[in-house]
């Protein structure tokens, strides 16, 4: 009997993965009736709404769930050839962009969408920085994200032609500041992430559980790599991938046509 494989991690942290329906059998992920899609949204009833459009049209897909960025790494870094990445710009423990910028970096051969209710140029163009496969707004019907999820499984690229042209400034100073963000580990990533959300080396070696003397050490390559003394010029230097942790728009699962 076909299923949908669905991978879960419950947790706040995102870390545990827990098997909630038989998994599809092992064969070529890059078939088009079998894609391994990964969802990354810390909204349950939005999540189970793209859950329902993967399903409806492609029945033999392979779905896996992150509720947060860390988890959606710890899928990535624990199963092989995802073939699609759909993302929430707006998730917890990450900062602006960064988040984004972090899947990015570990799945860069995996087509990444961002699914997301903002609309800023600025955010957009950012998103866009980062070589993203689409941008799809939560308002898009359920039937036209279906259509463009596959379009992008088949190499699209998607983008809304009236955030595309409003985007295309922003992208130059964003594509600068992710040049040293690309001689980063994915630890110092991880680090820089924290340090702009204000943890202190206490706070960030408890929650990595390392020493403080090994986050002292990535600080120090991270201020070097973005060229800067302190933290607070970091924070600075990242501030334009920072879009406001208070700026979470309304969630709207995806609409059925009229």
């Amino acid at each position: 009997m076909d299923a949908m494989a669905v991978l879960i991690d419950p947790g706040e942290g995102g870390a545990t993965l827990t098997t909630t329906t038989p998994v599809v059998g092992e064969g070529p992920i890059s078939e088009a009736n079998t894609p391994r899609l990964l969802i990354v949204e810390d909204h349950p009833l939005f999540r189970a709404a793209l859950i329902g459009v993967i399903g409806s049209e492609f029945p033999h897909a392979e779905v896996l769930q992150a509720t947060s960025i860390d988890g959606a790494l710890d899928i990535l870094a624990a199963r092989d050839g995802i073939d699609l990445i759909m993302l929430d710009l707006s998730m917890p423990g990450t900062t602006g962009l960064l988040g984004a910028y972090r899947v990015r970096a570990a799945a860069p051969r995996s087509p990444l969408v961002i699914v997301s209710a903002h609309d800023d140029s600025r955010i957009i163009g950012g998103a866009i920085a980062l070589g993203i496969s689409g941008y799809i707004p939560k308002s898009t019907r359920k039937t036209e994200l279906a259509r463009l999820l596959r379009g992008i499984l088949d190499g699209a690229v998607f983008l809304p032609k009236r955030l595309a042209d409003a985007a295309a400034k922003g992208q130059a100073d964003i594509r600068e500041l992710l040049k040293p963000l690309g001689a980063m580990t994915a630890q110092q990533l991880r680090v820089l992430d924290m340090i702009c959300r204000g943890l202190q080396n206490k706070h960030i070696a408890y929650e990595l559980d390392i020493s403080v003397t090994t986050v002292k050490v990535h600080v120090s390559e991270i201020l070097r790599k973005l060229g800067v003394r302190s933290r607070t010029e970091a924070i600075i230097a990242l501030s334009k991938l920072d879009f406001g942790k208070a700026d979470h728009p309304p969630v709207t699962p995806p609409g059925d046509e009229s």
